[in-house]
């Protein structure tokens, strides 16, 4: 039996099954600064102005599962401009350099979790095994990644 939260159990899984997606089972889990100095690193390979596009945390998180906002890719197939235009280039960048790292901020642990059971049949036969049953307090604060919903999934950047 596990009692845990959403992040420390899929870190669990995900240390199974992290070198289908591309990472090591060592991967390292980046904190909010860790996260925020990476996507520094790619706004500057990009040339992006961060007075002009400061690199906030809650910006690169709206760009995944927050709800009703789009997903990363989106942004490019709407052809906004500003801001979106700056997302679509620089997320690209933010989950090569972050796989390239064998690392994974906080909403990776969900998302590559989800990826992992969505793309992978014996993954997830394996976890229906493990898991006779699954008890979610709090279901009420949950978004779609945390639920397994693939309208937040994003499929991983490894070849």
């Amino acid at each position: 039996m596990w009692v845990t939260t959403f992040h420390s159990a899929c870190a669990r899984m995900l240390r199974a099954d992290a070198e289908r997606l591309g990472y090591s089972r060592g991967f390292t889990i980046y904190d909010q600064a860790d996260s925020l100095r990476m996507l520094k690193r790619c706004l500057g390979e990009l040339g992006v102005d961060p007075k002009r596009y400061p690199p906030r945390r809650r910006s690169e998180q709206d760009l995944r599962c927050q709800e009703p906002a789009p997903r990363p890719t989106a942004y490019g197939e709407m052809q906004v401009g500003g801001f979106e235009e700056v997302v679509a280039e620089v997320f690209p960048l933010y989950e090569k350099r972050m796989l390239e790292a064998n690392a994974m901020d906080f909403d990776d642990l969900l998302v590559r979790a989800v990826n992992a059971l969505e793309l992978f049949e014996e993954v997830r036969e394996r976890w229906r095994r493990t898991f006779r049953h699954v008890l979610v307090d709090e279901y009420q604060d949950t978004n779609h990644a945390n639920t397994g919903s693939s309208s937040c999934s994003r499929p991983s950047t490894a070849t």
